[in-house]
């Protein structure tokens, strides 16, 4: 058959080979997570359910959904379809569904940063904060419905070769997007200084970890657009977009838990800066 022809110029090394470890390096941050949410909530036992508690659960069970989905993916291709390259040409439900669950993963974490950003706002102009949550709903939802829609009408691989834009168009906004709400964080922060030292370290203890987790999922992104402009035939890119998910959550609550140690080390509970949210 035509597919069977096609077997020698496959390299599945670098197509489903990466998929696996893209998946399996998935696990592990997913691992981190877990340990990170539990010792969040550990701390946080006591304290009555928050819009963060609820946003952490939420993210937890999206995450845990989304790495589900693509082990499905990858062990529909590489146990259940072993030797059949037929299959491997055509694109299993889970990984369509997975896209999904990456939107919502990547709404639930950029809604609550803007939220966080409202709140930091308070006390002063709402102008800015709002440009930048309209800029966030925007980017984040009318991306997603268009890039969900148009990846859904592909049901082979070979039909994904002229949409690659949706990948570099969902990865450039990911990475604007961190930015954008990493800087006005900062701004947001470093002009809510006190002038109380405790209060001053805990801001500048807080800024470091939303430069450098911004910093990270921003370049994760670029490495995946540019992995996917140099290497368009292989799926090096995919993985890398699976690890970009989990680097998401990952980050996410290592905020949340450096957020709220840096407040217990740093300052007492009446010292926190104007728009700190206790769990």
């Amino acid at each position: 058959s035509s597919a069977q022809d096609l077997l020698p110029q496959v390299d599945l090394g670098n197509t489903f080979g990466a998929l696996f470890i893209g998946v399996a390096l998935s696990a592990v941050l997913f691992g981190l997570t877990n340990v990170q949410i539990f010792i969040y909530f550990q701390t946080h036992r006591d304290t009555k359910m928050t819009f963060f508690k609820l946003i952490v659960v939420w993210l937890w069970i999206l995450d845990a959904l989304h790495l589900a989905l693509t082990i499905h993916c990858i062990y529909y291709y590489l146990v259940t379809n072993y030797a059949n390259f037929n299959a491997l040409t055509e694109i299993v439900w889970s990984l369509n569904l997975q896209v999904v669950f990456e939107f919502l993963i990547i709404h639930a974490v950029h809604s609550s940063y803007a939220y966080r950003i409202w709140i930091v706002s308070r006390g002063r102009s709402r102008v800015l904060p709002a440009v930048i949550i309209c800029i966030v709903v925007v980017l984040s939802v009318g991306i997603s419905i268009l890039v969900v829609w148009v990846e859904y009408q592909c049901h082979t691989f070979q039909d994904m070769i002229p949409i690659e834009w949706t990948a570099y168009l969902t990865l450039s906004s990911m990475a604007f997007t961190d930015i954008l709400i990493a800087s006005s964080l900062c701004y947001l922060l470093a002009t809510s200084r006190t002038g109380f030292s405790s209060t001053g370290s805990f801001i500048t203890k807080l800024m470091g970890y939303i430069i450098s987790t911004g910093c990270l999922t921003s370049v994760c992104s670029m490495i995946a657009v540019i992995t996917c402009a140099v290497m368009p035939k292989n799926f090096i890119f995919l993985g890398l977009e699976f690890l970009v998910t989990k680097c998401k959550t990952d980050t996410f609550s290592q905020i949340m838990l450096t957020s709220d140690q840096c407040g217990q080390c740093g300052s007492p509970r009446t010292s926190r800066p104007p728009g700190h949210l206790p769990p």
